[in-house]
């Protein structure tokens, strides 16, 4: 099946069972996406399929076929800058491990709601687990990168 990843065009011939997850990190080397629980309930490894966030941990290959696969390692745009120059600037990372699946998660809000409410913000980012809880910061970064984007 064909598909393009990080605006790339490939291939992959496995089992259309095998989770997305599982293709990015051991076919292509995008490890940037990370396994958490494997049930879709941490967002570690959530990734951006036609703009929208998705958890590649239960993302089955036969439904991504056709489709762009964006990782934390593919991410442009002014958008994540402003989303990563304002998680940089308000130290939002403890110990990384949920990082790109917070920052994929935050874009993916901003694309598709500019100026996102504290409710707002929340209800995208439920379910995308921080084990360093620094959740306020993540809505703090959060509203500066939707500020930063309205100048």
């Amino acid at each position: 099946m064909r598909l393009r990843i990080n605006g790339e065009k490939v291939e992959y011939q496995g089992d259309p069972g095998t989770p997305l997850l599982w293709v990015l990190r051991e076919q292509f080397q995008l490890t940037g996406t990370k396994f958490g629980c494997g049930i879709a309930q941490c967002g570690a490894c959530t990734v951006h399929l036609n703009g929208r966030a998705t958890r590649a941990c239960v993302t089955p290959m036969s439904v991504v076929k056709g489709k762009q696969v964006i990782t934390i390692e593919g991410l442009s745009g002014q958008t994540a800058a402003s989303v990563q120059q304002a998680w940089r600037g308000l130290d939002v990372p403890q110990c990384g491990y949920c990082q790109s699946g917070q920052i994929m998660t935050a874009v993916a809000l901003l694309t598709h709601k500019p100026q996102p409410s504290d409710q707002d913000i929340d209800a995208a980012m439920t379910g995308t687990v921080c084990r360093c809880c620094t959740y306020p910061r993540i809505r703090q970064a959060i509203h500066q990168a939707a500020r930063q984007l309205e100048d």
